[in-house]
């Protein structure tokens, strides 16, 4: 039997990873999300127009999307009534939206369709499955039977790295939680990266909430109103407290590095260098997450960053480098900060002191420079307890 692969959780707080890719910017990443609505409220409305947009490139609810094909599934419609949408909502559809009004089910090829599709289109990033019920094999509605289906399309989501977004309804019963009213067992919203619900104010009165939930994004409350055009336009996001994004953090620290060779310190030390009034929201736990998530980013901007603790306190070290392609200096010999038990200061300084003695005294700009970067290794983990990396 093959034993259980684990890490620590020093390791995994030192250890850089890549953040969740989204679709649609702090909404929908990369995943199985599902969006309920009440009968004739408009979900297809939303589908069709979040198809579009994301295969255009174009931004949805001022939030940027990454552009890419998308795939929609639209089972209950016709073509002649996809084009007559299509209209309605836009001026021209790009080539890199697909339609489909059949499939295969869930464990009778759904999988394999997919697959093919995805093998002729690699640059698929979403796909909408319009609805979920029209996909679901014949058998009993239990918590067992809605798990395994949605598993089956959980699975593919991140194995290819897509979102696939279900549409599916809301009971007519009232509940305090909205998402309660998704119909099936609790099953469906327990497998599912995501929950949105659409509800309207009145029925006809052309104004929704959209109420978003899930295991990578912040809870939040969109305001929708639906135009003459049939397209849900925003009115106002519950969402108050500014997300720290990689392209944020990177542009920080770049502004930050842009006239110093180092710096040493602790994530609050960093945070109020980077972002003295918070309106970045740069606070010391999500620079910490930030920066190990946007490492490759850093890096290509000539950014070297190593997370470590140090006498019980998390210590960020940031280095600029010479060139801003570190791929270009091989010349850069890597040398662990934690292998001698002093501080990466005194690393530093000593290499300075060396430096200076050939030069007469006084060590030159370009040879602390050189010190700074041999101390600062690519994404090095560095387990400060025993001064081994990893």
């Amino acid at each position: 039997m093959r034993k259980l692969e684990t890490v620590d959780g020093a390791t995994l707080m030192n250890q850089p990873l890549r953040p969740p890719n989204f679709v649609v910017d702090t909404l929908l990443g990369q995943g199985l999300h599902i969006l309920a609505g009440s009968p004739k409220v408009g979900k297809s409305w939303l589908a069709l127009w979040l198809a579009v947009t994301v295969a255009k490139g174009e931004s949805v609810w001022n939030l940027a999307t990454k552009q890419g094909a998308t795939l929609y599934l639209c089972l209950e419609d016709s073509v002649l009534r996809i084009q007559n949408r299509l209209f309605e909502i836009t001026e021209d559809a790009p080539n890199c939206v697909h339609f489909c009004t059949e499939c295969a089910p869930i464990g009778q090829g759904l999988e394999e369709q997919l697959r093919t599709f995805l093998a002729a289109h690699p640059d698929l990033v979403l796909v909408i499955i319009d609805t979920l019920q029209m996909i679901r094999p014949v058998h009993d509605a239990t918590y067992a039977n809605d798990y395994r289906d949605l598993s089956v399309l959980k699975r593919l989501a991140d194995q290819y790295g897509i979102a696939i977004l279900l549409i599916h309804h809301l009971r007519k019963e009232k509940a305090e939680d909205v998402f309660h009213r998704i119909s099936g067992t609790t099953a469906i919203s327990g497998a599912v990266d995501s929950s949105f619900t659409l509800v309207e104010e009145k029925r006809g009165s052309g104004r929704a909430r959209l109420t978003c939930i899930g295991r990578d994004i912040e809870y939040r409350e969109l305001e929708l109103c639906r135009s003459p055009e049939n397209v849900w336009e925003l009115v106002s996001d519950s969402r108050v407290e500014p997300a720290l994004r990689e392209d944020r953090i990177v542009t920080l620290l770049t502004a930050f590095m842009d006239d110093r060779e180092a710096f040493i310190g602790t994530p609050t030390e960093l945070s109020q260098q980077i972002d003295p009034d918070g309106s970045a929201g740069a606070t010391p736990k999500k620079v910490v997450r930030m920066i190990l998530q946007s490492a490759d980013t850093l890096r290509k901007t000539g950014i070297t960053a190593i997370s470590r603790r140090s006498n019980g306190r998390r210590i960020i070290e940031l280095h600029r480098a010479e060139s801003a392609d570190l791929e270009g200096t091989p010349e850069i010999d890597p040398i662990d900060p934690a292998s001698d038990d002093r501080p990466a200061e005194r690393e530093v300084e000593r290499a300075g002191e060396a430096d200076s003695s050939r030069s007469g005294g006084q060590a030159s700009r370009p040879a602390i420079r050189r010190a700074q970067i041999r101390g600062a290794a690519p994404y090095p983990v560095v387990c400060a307890e025993n001064g081994r990396r990893r």
